[in-house]
């Protein structure tokens, strides 16, 4: 996939699975991490724990790219995997970030998994560096997988070190951690970000960040992890520990349900299609326009175009075809080529002559966005109103969201009307703020990137380069 500025990425996705004999769990883990190579195409690893001895493989690229039939043949056959898939929001992008992290300690080995972004990671750092901590990364994995190893020191056990560690971590952490006799999941007390667990046919326990993973691995969902909940798999079966449980108010991350996760995924019981649908639902009745079609950007906003069309009685059609074989290799030429039009095609035959509706999850510059719609003017467009399925961005988010600062943000300079002519609309509307608890049916999300409300204290120091700048620093 091709990165740019102008959109919106995600912190990552996780895996984790456990079996009662040695099996192929590296192959499981590859495919969980296939389905959930939207959440991150920047690097990718699984960890294997083959009765106590971990054997890994991490690097830079996508799942297709990185485990060749090869590399997984060399993983051997264990009990236990953990895999991930990042984009990364805070550390640079280098192999030394891929996770999972790994770490030896005088108890043993973890293997840890991470998605999320904590709040306090800096002052966390700072602290850890000046009892003399070494940092090979520069993510919030690693203070994570040092706060839990020191707890371990002093603990009877991995998940009792785990509930001592969430007493310090602040911000967003979705985990998934193994020991050499454990595979244990978290999620923060607030839930920012999603994790789910199921069951295979043939009895492994398998942990993912959205259950469209335990089914491509042909597990059932059992049901997601609560806030704070820690949940413990081992030779004894699943444990429940809930004393960080109710502690905070939910806040899953509203961005969720409109572009991260897969629209076949289930979020703590909403359907991320349905919720998406009722976006473009909701638009059609905030922002009503007379138009001839109604057109989705792909992939995240085709449903929001279909609930468009359905509430505005405006027929839906394919006017923009996505290239699906662009990935991480793909090498830009430079300055020469628009890679908006190397990405996306525009159909003629759908939009020529036409008043056209185009749905997009979000605007962030908008360079994105004026160049899809000169696509459509190219193509002979005779009118194009932009409908937005979230509201605007006039804030940052410190939670796994790569939105670091309001000056990268279009919205936070310009009116929605000379936005609409800054990238060459008829007509631009977007997601009214209020209206979104009603795509989840309740009010239990964070919706700080939108409206300012933070859960937690907002960092001093927000860069997405923190570390690396420090690093930098001391090098002078």
């Amino acid at each position: 996939m091709m990165y740019s500025q102008s959109e919106i990425h995600e912190e990552c996705g996780v895996f984790g699975v456990i079996a009662a004999k040695p099996a192929d769990v590296a192959g499981i883990s590859y495919y969980g991490l296939y389905a959930l190579q939207h959440r991150g195409q920047e690097s990718c690893g699984i960890v294997v724990n083959d009765d106590g001895v971990f054997a890994s493989h991490k690097d830079m690229g996508l799942v297709s790219e990185v485990f060749s039939e090869d590399v997984l043949s060399r993983l051997p056959a264990g009990t236990m995997a953990v895999a991930h898939a990042r984009y990364g929001t805070t550390g640079g992008t280098n192999r030394n970030n891929c996770q999972p992290i790994e770490v030896n300690h005088q108890k043993g080995r973890m293997a840890l998994a991470h998605n999320g972004n904590l709040s306090n990671a800096a002052e966390l750092r700072n602290a850890l560096e000046l009892s003399g901590a070494i940092f090979h990364t520069t993510s919030d994995t690693e203070t994570i997988a040092y706060i839990i190893t020191k707890e371990r020191l002093q603990a009877s056990s991995i998940e009792e070190a785990l509930s001592r560690a969430m007493h310090t971590l602040d911000g967003a952490y979705s985990l998934v951690l193994m020991s050499p006799q454990k595979l244990i999941c978290a999620r923060d007390p607030y839930g920012f970000r999603p994790l789910c667990y199921g069951k295979t046919p043939d009895g492994m326990y398998v942990v993912a960040s959205e259950d469209c993973a335990i089914r491509a691995v042909g597990g059932e969902v059992i049901r997601d992890v609560e806030p704070g909940e820690i949940l413990v798999f081992s030779k004894n079966g699943v444990e429940s520990r809930r004393e960080h449980c109710n502690k905070k108010d939910k806040k899953l991350c509203i961005f969720e349900y409109i572009y991260f996760a897969r629209p076949d995924s289930v979020i703590d019981g909403v359907c991320v299609h349905d919720a998406r649908i009722l976006a473009g639902r909701i638009l059609a009745k905030a922002h009503p326009v007379k138009a001839d079609i109604v057109i989705g950007v792909p992939d995240s906003g085709l449903d929001a175009a279909l609930g468009f069309s359905e509430a505005s009685g405006i027929p839906y059609g394919i006017g923009l075809l996505k290239n699906k074989y662009i990935g991480r290799t793909f090498i830009s030429p430079g300055d020469r080529l628009d890679k908006v039009k190397i990405k996306l095609a525009a159909i003629e035959s759908a939009v020529r002559g036409k008043r056209v509706v185009l749905i997009d999850d979000s605007i962030v510059r908008g360079t994105t966005s004026g160049r899809i719609v000169n696509l459509l003017r190219q193509a002979g467009a005779k009118e194009i109103h932009m409908r937005i399925s979230s509201p605007p961005f006039l804030h940052p988010c410190y939670y796994g969201t790569d939105i670091d600062s309001r000056e990268h943000l279009i919205a936070c300079k310009y009116t929605t009307e000379q936005i609409s002519q800054i990238i060459g609309a008829d007509s631009l509307g977007y997601l009214p703020v209020e209206s979104l608890h009603h795509l989840i049916g309740s009010h239990g999300f964070c919706s700080a990137c939108f409206d300012g409300n933070y859960p937690t204290r907002i960092p001093e120091d927000t860069r997405k380069d923190r570390f690396e700048q420090r690093l930098s620093d001391v090098k002078k």
